[in-house]
């Protein structure tokens, strides 16, 4: 058996120009200042990413900037979030944030849920 060590300060997360310009114009129209990310237990495949508007971080979070915004990672989520690009993806007339994880092994049908 291996066991692998984990440390909050050796997190890799991206974010994508497309998806830096939405949150900089979704922040300049709401009174917070920031975006707060974190994962739950949640839907048909384990877990579901959730973003929040925020002006502040909680304590244990783990803070980035890109390119002037301001996101805060849960501390419980960092490990399921190493190594994604968050991105704006547009689809026909369409866009959505997607999160282009390397560790979720697997999306529900209908994308709102991931499993590790």
């Amino acid at each position: 058996m291996s066991v692998e060590t984990f440390s909050p300060h050796d997190i890799e997360l991206t974010m994508s120009d497309k998806a830096i310009r939405h949150f900089k114009r979704q922040l300049d129209s709401k009174s917070e200042s920031a975006v707060r990310l974190s994962v739950k237990e949640s839907g048909c495949s384990g877990f579901m990413y959730v973003m929040d508007f925020v002006n502040q971080g909680e304590d244990s979070d783990k803070p980035f900037t890109f390119d002037g915004i301001s996101v805060f990672v849960a501390q419980d989520a960092l490990p399921i979030l190493n190594g994604t690009e968050i991105d704006l993806v547009t689809e026909g007339v369409n866009s959505s944030i997607q999160f282009k994880n390397p560790n979720a092994k697997a999306m529900c049908g209908c994308g709102e849920s991931f499993t590790l």
